[in-house]
């Protein structure tokens, strides 16, 4: 093992949708030289229960309040980004926001920790990368 610590990150992520378009935000991967979508959310804290980790992480990423939250599903992710080795187990809850005026605007403003943009996007063509791996046959399967 090397001097970086290595483990495994749990996630809870929200999958709101307006129509067939998820409210995603926009990162690069500079190493690869690519560009992403996930939805929002992330990590669980020692303790917390993956849906209070989801309601906290939209207030403090948009100062969004969330309702009829329910489990889409758990995926395991193992990729790289950013050249490092990483590990996730993502909880996948289909959400809706409690400001119904949100579904109103094309671009909602960016990510209020770390400034990447947040907007609605169709993924249906497939031409896009969206992450987590596995999150885009989980949505299929829904509709």
């Amino acid at each position: 093992m090397t001097t970086e610590q290595r483990h495994i990150r749990p996630l809870a992520l929200g999958v709101i949708r307006r129509g067939n378009e998820l409210l995603v935000f926009e990162g690069h991967d500079h190493v690869k030289g690519e560009t992403y979508y996930r939805p929002l959310g992330g990590g669980i804290e020692f303790g917390e229960p993956a849906e209070d980790a989801l309601r906290r992480e939209f207030r403090e990423e948009l100062a969004a309040e969330l309702t009829n939250v329910s489990l889409l599903g758990v995926v395991e992710n193992i990729f790289t980004v950013f050249g490092r080795p990483s590990h996730e187990i993502v909880f996948l809850f289909e959400a809706e926001l409690a400001d119904r005026s949100w579904y109103e605007r094309d671009e909602l403003g960016t990510v209020i920790d770390e400034g990447s943009p947040v907007f609605w996007r169709d993924f249906t063509s497939g031409d896009s990368i969206l992450y987590p791996t596995g999150l885009r046959e989980l949505v299929s399967a829904e509709v």
